[in-house]
Parts: structure tokens; C-alpha cells; sequence
């Protein structure tokens, strides 16, 4: 019964959160089962180019490492800013949210050419965390019970809580960089004087996406931040 409510719950996350979790997890267990070599999955270039191994393109923001601290610590985050964009700024506009994703993956791809990064999950995540957090400015997160501050700040906090693990902030930088490539030519560029929305989601897709004029969907983002309908004052990082 347990499960069955459990798997009823997670029926009622938004298709893209739930799709990505789920491929995620699923491919994590994969590799724990031994069914799948993280060597079948990692980028690289020479094998997607010379060897048509294209499935490499996706499944490199797929795998978060072996199941542990850092894999948990990761879908946490996923899971949980991934879903308030999705029934945050993106609602109704889930053709939108599939194109920002696309967006990010083709952009952190060409820049990992250039710093040999094999696996950009992390990257993804941090460019969740940072479009979320730089739309909902006035939001407070308390980070683990240990320090709280705007939201605006929390993607650095996640890159220090990595190096602190020893891990390195590349990947982060990467994430944050696309993330805010991405804002800027969503949010800030389209209300320049002169300045136009460049992102436009293709029709291929052939999902549903309100046709709203670039302004009328900020005043949502804006209501959000300070704390309106269907959001927190405070938020809890994920411990």
C-alpha cells in the first residue's frame, strides 16, 4: 500500500520532472546492477562522431555518479527546483520548459569540448537552481539549517558545499554560466529597450506553450518571489 501511495504521488509531478528524475534514477540503477558500464555512457566526442554512439549525448546528464551521498544530495536538488520551475514560471508552458532543457544541453556540450568534462548532470542542475533562484529573488532558503540567505546566492552556496567535498567547481561554473546565459536572453534581454525575445521555442516539439508577450509572464515570476500563491517565504535546502 505504501508504494502504491508513493507511486501515486509521484503520478502528480509535472511530465518533465517526472521524466527526468525517473531516467535518471533508473539509469543509476542500471549502473549499480551491473546492466550498464558508466563507460557506455560518458561524452565523448570521438566515439558520438566516428562511431554514431549519439545515445552519449543524453545519457551523460543522466548519471550522477554511484548511489551514495553525492547521487542523493543531487536528486534532491534536481527534483526539487526542477519541479517548482515547472509549476512555477513554466506553467502551462511545458514546450518552453523542454526547449530551456534543450537549450542547456546543447550549450554545456560544446563548452565541455573544451574542458574534457565526461559527465554534466551537475551542470544541469546547477543551471535549474540558478534560472529558480534568479526568478525568485526575494525567496530566503535556509541551506541545511546552517546559514540563511536569498535566494540569489544559493547556486554559490551549492558550488562551496562541492568544494568542500572535494569535488571540483567546474562543472558548477558551467551550469551557472549556461543558466545565466539563458536568463539574460529570456528575462533581461527581451525587456531592453530595443530587445527582443531570442529564444523561441520550435514547433517541432509539438507540445503546449502559452504564446504570452515576453512582460506578462515575469509579473508571475515576480509575484512568486515575493512569496504569492503556491509559494514559500522560506524554503529549506534539502538535507
Amino acid at each position: 500500500m505504501a508504494w502504491q501511495g508513493l507511486a501515486a504521488e509521484f503520478l502528480q509531478v509535472p511530465a518533465v520532472t517526472r521524466a527526468y528524475t525517473a531516467a535518471c534514477v533508473l539509469t543509476t540503477a542500471a549502473v549499480q546492477l551491473e546492466l550498464l558500464s558508466p563507460f557506455q555512457l560518458y561524452f565523448n566526442p570521438h566515439l558520438v562522431f566516428r562511431k554514431f554512439q549519439v545515445w552519449r549525448l543524453v545519457t551523460n546528464f543522466l548519471f550522477f555518479g554511484p548511489l551514495g551521498f553525492s547521487f542523493f544530495f543531487n536528486m534532491l536538488f534536481v527534483f526539487r527546483y526542477c519541479r517548482m520551475l515547472e509549476e512555477g514560471s513554466f506553467r502551462g508552458r511545458t514546450a518552453d520548459f523542454v526547449f530551456m532543457f534543450l537549450f542547456g544541453g546543447v550549450l554545456m556540450t560544446l563548452l565541455g569540448l573544451l574542458g574534457s568534462l565526461f559527465f554534466l548532470g551537475q551542470a544541469l542542475m546547477a543551471m535549474l537552481v540558478y534560472v529558480w533562484s534568479r526568478r525568485s529573488p526575494r525567496v530566503r532558503v535556509n541551506f541545511f539549517g546552517l546559514l540563511t540567505f536569498q535566494a540569489p546566492f544559493l547556486p554559490w552556496a551549492l558550488m562551496g558545499f562541492s568544494l568542500l567535498l572535494g569535488n571540483s567547481i567546474l562543472v558548477d561554473l558551467l551550469g551557472i554560466a549556461v543558466g545565466h546565459i539563458y536568463y539574460f536572453l529570456e528575462d533581461v534581454f527581451p525587456n531592453q529597450p530595443g530587445g527582443k525575445r531570442l529564444l523561441l521555442t520550435p514547433g517541432f516539439l509539438g507540445l503546449q506553450s502559452s504564446k504570452a508577450p515576453a512582460g506578462s509572464s515575469r509579473t508571475i515570476w515576480t509575484q512568486q518571489s515575493q512569496g504569492g500563491p503556491g509559494t514559500a517565504g522560506e524554503l529549506t535546502a534539502p538535507s
